[in-house]
């Protein structure tokens, strides 16, 4: 049987994964994820600075202007402290974070251990909404941190099965 699942890379960095959506445990956050991804996108990555071993992928706020989809998020399947594999969706209020106007919906794809969801403004839990399977996670971490080291770039996000 086939799985919904997230295809996501970069190039540059020889990054190339399938993470495994998981809607049974965070199904208003897949759903948000898999409606965005309808279209493959790329959005701008760039290493975390707060947050750990993450590249941190802030989905535009032009591509969510005016779709119903793009409303607040519960932390569904929630964690503070991510794993090497996890992709976490991190929703942000309109005006939470330095006054920003925009919500912001944030990708997150965590490679490493010692992760943390502490930011400037506190802690966040974010929703847990795909994994990278196992077998996979040896190269996520390595393409990742060749984007650690080369600095921002562009990812590409497409829905697949697996």
């Amino acid at each position: 049987m086939n799985k919904p699942a997230i295809r996501i890379t970069e190039p540059r960095s020889k990054l190339s994964v399938t993470a495994l959506l998981l809607p049974e445990k965070a199904p208003e956050n897949a759903t948000f994820l898999q409606t965005y991804l309808a279209t493959p996108r790329v959005v701008p990555g760039i290493h975390a600075m707060w947050t750990g071993p993450e590249i941190s992928c802030p989905v535009p706020s032009a591509d969510l202007e005016g779709r119903s989809f793009a409303k607040p998020l519960p932390a569904e399947n929630a964690t503070l402290t991510p794993q090497p594999g996890d992709i976490v969706l991190s929703y942000v209020p309109p005006r939470m974070w330095g006054g920003n106007p925009n919500a912001i919906f944030d990708i997150g794809l965590y490679y490493g251990q010692g992760a943390r969801l502490l930011f400037p403004i506190g802690w966040l839990a974010g929703s847990v909404v795909a994994q990278v399977p196992p077998q996979e996670r040896e190269q996520f971490a390595a393409a990742c941190g060749v984007i650690r080291r080369n600095g921002a770039c562009d990812i590409t996000f497409s829905l697949v099965e697996a």
